[in-house]
């Protein structure tokens, strides 16, 4: 699928949309919605919700809207007028051009965008499930994310050792990633006490001694995924062992009830069941269990009442924790089933078996 093709995909979805809201035009701004848009692209360079170019779609043309500091690298590298969007732009201490410009192209004033504006109606929640079943281009470039993420958080974790701070650790990720070409959007780093402490452990110079989880959220064109890995510096116990097993069970019935068509609400209510019968009932209210992902860190975090439903082509990062253990890896939903788009490249593997279907997971790496 070439970008264009995808391209004429999203327009469809937008100009359906505009049908349906009785809109003339939507302009989107978000960081997140431009790189979908774009199929890839960037307009942002610092990490945030909004970015500095934002696109103007109509039904009959498609327009981007900037400054002359942007405009150039949206030519050159983004591409934005080979994609078709006609590009309007004006010097950065012109404080309304913007607001001009989408006036004169959108006279009606019929305009929906995906922030707060006086200029028409916050339209974010439905420009993102557009977003949410991806297209055949995007299900080959998520894989490609999902492996490159894998690569390089266990390539830093297999690197880890006794004595090191947690920044060392995720400074260690960062570089893979940049190796790559990636970026992250969250990267969290706990060491033994700290482990057990926090569900959500920013990493802080506290220094490695028996035990360390390591995981976060990490992207490339504008996709996201999410996995989680532990390294154990002392043998690993058959009481964690068996822990994890039972959290990695969790997770894998998560996934195979994680539906095309079925409400989100299902697998975690499958997963509250598994708490409850294996004697972690009070977990469950401890930590969120994941959701849906793709352009954001999570497109929703599901709550038993979440009763969307499941689309074809859509990803999934559930996260189900029991405290000091975590599974975590994001998957593609597709109408058969589900694959793993993160997953053991390095590591050490088990199998877990749901439903008469057996899983591939990641084991603990131990190193001593």
């Amino acid at each position: 699928m070439t970008r264009k093709e995808e391209l004429a995909i999203k327009l469809e979805r937008i100009r359906s949309l505009m049908l349906t809201l009785g809109l003339d035009g939507v302009y989107l701004k978000r960081q997140d919605d431009f790189a979908w848009l774009t199929c890839g692209g960037q307009n942002y360079l610092g990490w945030g919700e909004m970015g500095m170019v934002g696109l103007l779609v109509t039904q009959a043309e498609a327009y981007a809207i900037t400054n002359d500091i942007e405009k150039q690298r949206m030519l050159d590298e983004e591409q934005l007028e080979d994609l078709g969007f006609a590009m309007h732009s004006a010097v950065w201490h012109d404080t309304g051009f913007e607001t001009r410009t989408l006036k004169t192209l959108v006279p009606s004033g019929k305009l929906g965008l995906d922030f707060t504006s006086p200029l028409g109606a916050n339209i974010d929640n439905e420009v993102k499930k557009l977003r949410l079943s991806l297209t055949a281009g995007e299900v080959e470039r998520i894989k490609q994310v999902g492996y490159m993420a894998s690569l390089a958080m266990e390539e830093a974790a297999m690197s880890l050792r006794p004595g090191l701070t947690e920044i060392e650790a995720v400074k260690r990720v960062a570089m893979a990633l940049y190796d790559q070409g990636m970026e992250f959007t969250s990267l969290m780093c706990a060491a033994d006490e700290r482990l057990y402490n926090y569900r959500h452990a920013i990493p802080t110079m506290n220094k490695m001694k028996e035990r360390v989880q390591i995981g976060g959220n990490m992207r490339k064109w504008g996709l996201t995924v999410c996995l989680t890995r532990y390294i154990n510096f002392v043998p690993v116990t058959d009481e964690l062992r068996k822990q994890y097993r039972i959290n990695q069970e969790i997770d894998c019935t998560l996934m195979q009830k994680t539906v095309v068509g079925r409400p989100y609400n299902e697998p975690l209510l499958a997963a509250k069941a598994l708490y409850e019968k294996y004697g972690y009932a009070s977990e469950f209210d401890k930590h969120h269990l994941g959701g849906p992902i793709g352009y954001a860190n999570r497109d929703y975090r599901v709550d038993p009442a979440l009763q969307l439903p499941v689309m074809e082509n859509q990803a999934f990062c559930w996260n189900p924790s029991i405290t000091g253990t975590k599974s975590e890896d994001t998957i593609i939903v597709h109408k058969g089933g589900f694959e793993f788009v993160t997953r053991g490249v390095l590591f050490p593997e088990n199998t877990v078996t749901v439903g008469g279907k057996t899983y591939t997971r990641c084991d603990i790496l131990e190193k001593y």
